[in-house]
């Protein structure tokens, strides 16, 4: 390969400096003169260059590689030194008679320098053009056999020749102002050129044009035309480099303080990536490489790509990069569709449950018929579970089982309180501090688009003038809409489909209607005293002994111990409090060790009620009632089920209703009620009728500051004054629950298992209760329920035959009326 230099025109600055002198020296002499004079061979060996054309006159530095070259510039650089200098009009390594023109110019070498890279410079000079008449040879080098060609040019004297000549000197001149990278000296050597010939070529040569254009000027025998043409391309260069000045004076007038910056950036880019910094750029990149093995969907990544072209062109000190650069960290961190594995093992998971949970045996069903589907189905678009339950029974850690039990992710979020809609469907990008909601959050956070997505306390979100995260909610619970969720950050579509969201509540009352609409309402109910005392053997004490740095030889509790804590220190439906007991027994030995005090290893009842002090709640609640107008009523409270009383007393007056005891509408509503049926029926209840205007009722519900309301108290209102108003007592350890109608029929309530298990903590032995709830006294436990007997009746009439005792505490209403001057204190 034959790497040529650029002409004499600029080897002035790039050539050796003690050479410099002796080349200026050699374009002074008119070569033209001694062309005339020196004999040039007929036959000359031919040396192909390649991106320049040389001219006569002109001297010209040319290193030569290729080996055949190499030995042509030897032989002839020890003979003669002339050869023929032709251009390639292609690039070829090899080159043939095929791959130059047929044009070139004679030359002479002047100087060789072998290279210690093995290559050689040779210092030509062009003499005179010539053409190829035919190839005499190719190995080992190229020989030819040449016509010369004459120079026609009129003389020097002609005007037209001297305008001529001062054009391209005028037009070389203004071309070294207009272009820097031209040296000066140039102009010296431009100045003291007077041959037009010289001139012609020495312009040629140096002429910022193509190989094909200069071959064109070397080709034309008519020096006028030649400089003529000459001149026409000069016009142009110096037209171009008029524009290219106008614009970049035009462009530096444009430069902005923020080009500036981009300049300097750019500097210090540089600089960070020889310090091995990464910057902006590096970053951006970084994100485009995770972005490319993304499993997102195309519209996702061209929108990501997107925002990345848009991050390049934003200056780093504007406000909106860092927002956009969040924006697609965001993008780049969020698992798109990106799942874990599913375990199927359904005996396992029910392994797991109950392993975890001790009874709520119709609860893990549901999940296991719920986990069979999704197995079978792969891609479960069914209805959104919701635990409803007393706080404390496992609703939010029985959704971590399910996450254990599949294999999959688990998020919890925490609704208790949200009241701004943002916080579910996140901020827009524009505002200030603007961030994803909590739900892209906490899956970005689990790192998988599957996970099971706890939604705890869903009925305590509240609403107000920041929007209802209530109705923002509704989307993502719709299975028929949560496939394309849109969070205000975000700004494109989410797949929450895959998501397993589980919500948990303790009220079903506060819940937006058309969200409960899109959940499937599974009810946790409280636990018994046997079911507390086995979680607290399995889970309770063993978790609060390891949390306290014991071991099972130094802490261990009675069963005895556990049963008396749950009814003498408890009062729950969930286990919550009885942790925080136990918690305290476990803390009080391990202060006896920590202290090296005498300590009992197996906690018993006394050891219990010596460290926990005296029992806030009595054992046995339950009391027997001597007089008439007390009854033992069943409530649901919200930490489970509980006992009421229900009492009623009567004076002399005018048949005035007092009611007493923080009772609600409901529970007002259902004595208003009773009393109207005993008006009604009082013939057929054995009461005279004239009792209901001459006396006074008073009925009351103990613990009056605590508020009482609910629809199940009306039978138990109604054995309450048929009871006073006839005199019989109400049969022992007996509680009842439901409500009533005017026409005496008694209608079905809820939270029978609670109150059932409140019951059976109180001491009672029979309950009453509508026969529609049957269905909810099945799903019991017999186990719970063995010792209890319960009486399902459908009217008020069977309610008072089963509650009342035939034998009356006094004489009749009748007998008492008609008595003169009777005290009202014989009735109370």
């Amino acid at each position: 390969m034959d790497r040529n230099t650029k002409p004499y025109f600029n080897h002035i600055i790039l050539g050796d400096e003690e050479n410099s002198d002796d080349l200026i020296q050699l374009i002074a002499p008119d070569h033209e003169e001694e062309a005339k004079k020196e004999p040039f061979p007929e036959e000359i060996p031919i040396l192909p260059i390649k991106n320049t054309v040389l001219f006569p006159g002109v001297v010209m530095p040319i290193t030569v590689s290729r080996q055949k070259s190499i030995r042509l510039v030897k032989k002839v650089y020890k003979g003669d030194k002339l050869l023929g200098v032709l251009a390639q009009h292609n690039t070829n390594e090899e080159p043939g008679p095929d791959d130059i023109y047929k044009v070139g110019t004679v030359a002479k070498i002047i100087k060789m320098l072998v290279l210690p890279d093995g290559n050689t410079t040779i210092i030509i000079q062009g003499r005179k053009r010539f053409e190829i008449e035919s190839y005499l040879q190719e190995e080992p080098f190229i020989t030819a056999k040449i016509k010369l060609l004459s120079e026609k040019f009129p003389s020097k004297a002609e005007k037209e020749v001297k305008a001529l000549v001062r054009s391209m000197k005028d037009a070389a001149s203004k071309i070294l102002k207009l272009n820097p990278e031209i040296p000066q000296e140039a102009q010296v050597a431009i100045d003291n050129i007077d041959s037009p010939s010289f001139l012609t070529h020495f312009l040629s040569s140096n002429l910022n044009a193509e190989v094909a254009e200069k071959q064109k000027l070397l080709e034309i025998n008519d020096g006028m035309q030649r400089a003529t043409v000459l001149l026409e391309h000069l016009m142009k260069e110096i037209q171009m480099l008029e524009l290219k000045v106008e614009i970049q004076k035009k462009v530096h007038i444009d430069i902005d303080q923020q080009q500036r910056d981009y300049y300097l950036r750019q500097q210090i880019k540089v600089l960070q990536d020889e310090l091995g910094y990464e910057g902006p750029d590096k970053e951006v990149e970084t994100l485009r490489a995770k972005g490319a093995k993304k499993k997102w969907p195309k519209n996702i990544a061209a929108h990501f790509n997107k925002e990345l072209d848009k991050v390049m062109r934003m200056n780093p000190q504007a406000p909106e990069y860092p927002i956009t650069l969040n924006y697609v960290e965001l993008m780049v961190d969020l698992p798109w569709n990106e799942n874990t594995e599913d375990n199927f093992d359904l005996k396992r998971a029910q392994k797991i449950l109950d392993q975890d949970h001790s009874g709520m045996e119709k609860v893990k069903n549901r999940i296991i018929e719920y986990l069979a589907v999704l197995k079978l189905k792969k891609d479960l678009k069914g209805p959104i579970l919701c635990l409803y339950g007393p706080p404390g029974v496992g609703k939010t850690s029985l959704g971590r089982s399910i996450a254990k039990a599949l294999g999959r992710k688990y998020v919890r979020m925490s609704l208790g309180g949200v009241h701004d809609e943002a916080e579910i469907r996140g901020h827009r990008k524009t505002y200030i501090g603007a961030m994803p909601g909590k739900l892209i959050q906490n899956i970005k956070k689990s790192g998988a688009s599957n996970p099971v997505f706890i939604l705890d306390e869903i009925d305590k979100l509240s609403s107000d003038f920041r929007g209802d995260p209530a109705s923002a909610m509704l989307e993502v619970l719709d299975p028929e809409q949560n496939n394309a969720f849109v969070d205000n950050y975000l700004e494109v579509e989410y797949d929450l489909s895959k998501v397993m969201f589980i919500a948990t509540c303790n009220s079903l009352d506060t819940i937006h209607p058309a969200l409960r609409d899109r959940m499937e309402i599974i009810e946790l109910t409280g636990y018994t005293l046997e079911e507390k005392v086995e979680i607290a053997t399995k889970h309770l004490v063993p978790k609060q002994r390891k949390e306290h740095g014991l071991n099972a030889k130094q802490f261990a509790i009675d069963k005895k111990a556990l049963i008396k804590i749950v009814q003498g220190y408890t009062r729950e439906s969930g286990v919550r409090s009885l942790e925080r007991k136990i918690g305290s027994v476990v803390r009080h030995v391990a202060k006896s060790i920590a202290m090296e005090q005498e300590h009992v290893a197996k906690v018993t009842e006394e050891e219990v009620v010596r460290i926990l002090g005296s029992e806030p709640f009595d054992n046995e609640i339950y009391e027997n009632a001597e007089t008439a107008g007390v009854v033992t009523g069943l409530a649901w409270t919200p930490v489970g089920g509980d006992i009421l009383f229900i009492e009623s007393s009567l004076s002399r007056g005018k048949g005035k209703l007092t009611l007493s005891g923080q009772l609600g509408d409901v529970m007002k509503e259902s004595a208003i009620t009773a009393l109207s049926y005993l008006r009604s029926n009082a013939e057929s209840l054995d009461i005279d009728y004239r009792v209901f205007d001459a006396y006074d009722l008073h009925v009351h519900v103990p613990a009056g500051a605590v508020p009482k309301d609910g629809p199940s108290a009306g039978i138990t209102m109604l054995t309450s004054l048929a009871s006073i108003y006839t005199q019989r007592k109400v049969k022992s350890k007996l509680a009842m629950t439901g409500e009533i109608t005017l026409r005496g029929k008694v209608l079905p309530v809820g939270g029978i298992k609670e109150k059932i298990l409140a019951a059976k903590r109180a001491g009672i032995k029979e309950i009453i209760m509508c026969s529609k709830n049957r269905k909810d006294v099945e799903e019991i436990n017999e186990s719970y329920i063995k010792d209890l007997q319960i009486h399902y009746v459908d009217r008020v009439e069977e309610v008072l035959a089963i509650a009342l005792l035939k034998q009356k505490v006094k004489k009749p209403m009748s007998f008492i009326l008609d008595m003169p001057n009777s005290s009202p204190a014989l009735i109370q």
